[in-house]
């Protein structure tokens, strides 16, 4: 681990180190930039490994991505016949030789990797948003906790707001946790902004997505995504992304599934609403006798104790992977909520959504072990399911 962070620390500073960006984040600034030779260097789905990332127009725009290889003396090549002590000098040598890439390296991208999200730091570092500063427009959708509404922030900046309903939580408590919340930044999680905590009712400002939640989008695009595993692989790794940054840092979410999750340009998808749960004062929506609680998400160890950890968020993604490869349908199908309770007790599990690839279902039931010490962290999810897209290329 002291190895690779030195390596990290030696090609950190240079423009085109985009760091932890996933696969998909990293198509999408390629693209954008639409300039032949664009690339950036990122870290691997394979721990300690980096990945070159390409953009070329030739034969037809596309990015392609090439694994940086080690040999037995911790040397670093793309191609054999041109071995290097180091990325940089790698580097080097491709910008002014393709050697077998698809063309020869030019230029990172313009735009910053590696910065925060554009929509972090709306309020300058300040949790607490001024509403003269909001203007509320259509509404989006609403939910357990009250409406939420498209808005723009000092008449620029589109955001989405939510009006949370009056006793649905335990406001002051929620009030000090957004101080913390609106640290965690990262590309596959919804940016909180911060909150209106002056009046009632409370104001949640958070990053606005244009497809709005992931269940609504994959029926929505059910005819066009289920002829794609791919690209549902792809949204899979993305959630998976940004609950490992969750993991990293001991936020447990409680309430992961596809309505949870957003989808804005690109298929860029993010998980929302994370901790938020905690918060209810809902009886229905805490205890997992409730009619409301997320039961067909929840593992033995919550369905049993109300015990919630990581390892039971990672049952909810298993659960939340079996919705993207089914396209949004409901989980055990028609069975009620005690019939499911009696199934996962039994031992029984989703079966394999016909568009899920078998070595993808494998991992998927990875999550549905029994005891929660016998799941993958999310990390390592990350890191099987992103070796499998890097496979299907």
């Amino acid at each position: 681990m002291a190895f690779l962070n030195f390596i990290t620390e030696g090609i950190y500073n240079f423009r085109w180190y985009a760091g932890d960006m996933s696969r998909q984040k990293c198509e999408i600034v390629l693209r954008t930039e639409n300039k032949e030779g664009t690339f950036v260097v990122r870290n691997s789905s394979t721990k300690g490994m980096f990945t070159l990332s390409l953009f070329t127009k030739n034969p037809h725009p596309q990015v392609k991505h090439y694994h940086i290889r080690t040999n037995a003396k911790m040397e670093y090549y793309l191609s054999e016949k041109h071995i290097f002590s180091n990325i940089q000098d790698l580097i080097y040598y491709h910008k002014h030789n393709s050697g077998g890439l698809a063309t020869r390296l030019k230029q990172p991208p313009s735009s910053q990797t590696r910065t925060a999200p554009t929509t972090a730091g709306l309020s300058h570092d300040k949790w607490e948003i001024d509403p003269s500063e909001l203007t509320l427009l259509e509404e989006l959708g609403s939910g357990q906790f009250g409406v939420v509404r498209k808005g723009k922030w000092r008449g620029s900046t589109d955001v989405a707001v939510k009006l949370m309903k009056e006793g649905t939580m335990s406001e002051d408590d929620f009030i000090d946790e957004a101080k913390v919340m609106t640290k965690l930044q990262h590309p596959n999680l919804v940016q909180l902004y911060g909150v209106c905590s002056k009046h009632r009712p409370i104001f949640i400002v958070t990053e606005y997505m244009k497809h709005g939640s992931l269940l609504n989008y994959l029926r929505k695009c059910e005819a066009r995504l289920c002829q794609k595993p791919a690209v549902l692989l792809d949204m899979c790794i993305q959630v998976c992304s940004g609950m490992a940054y969750l993991e990293l840092y001991n936020y447990i979410h409680r309430d992961l599934a596809a309505r949870n999750c957003l989808v804005g340009e690109g298929n860029v998808v993010k998980v929302a609403d994370f901790g938020l749960a905690r918060y209810v004062i809902d009886d229905e929506y805490t205890s997992s006798g409730g009619t409301k609680f997320p039961i067909k998400w929840a593992p033995p160890e919550v369905l049993g104790y109300t015990r919630f950890s990581s390892k039971s968020d990672v049952w909810a993604y298993g659960v939340l992977m079996w919705e993207v490869f089914t396209c949004g349908k409901m989980p055990y199908g028609r069975a009620t909520n005690a019939e499911v309770v009696e199934q996962v007790q039994r031992g029984q599990r989703l079966e394999r959504p016909r568009a899920c690839p078998r070595e993808v279902y494998v991992i998927m039931r990875s999550c549905w072990e029994k005891h929660p010490e016998d799941r993958p962290s999310f990390r390592s999810l990350n890191q099987q399911l992103e070796k499998i897209l890097e496979e299907k290329d």
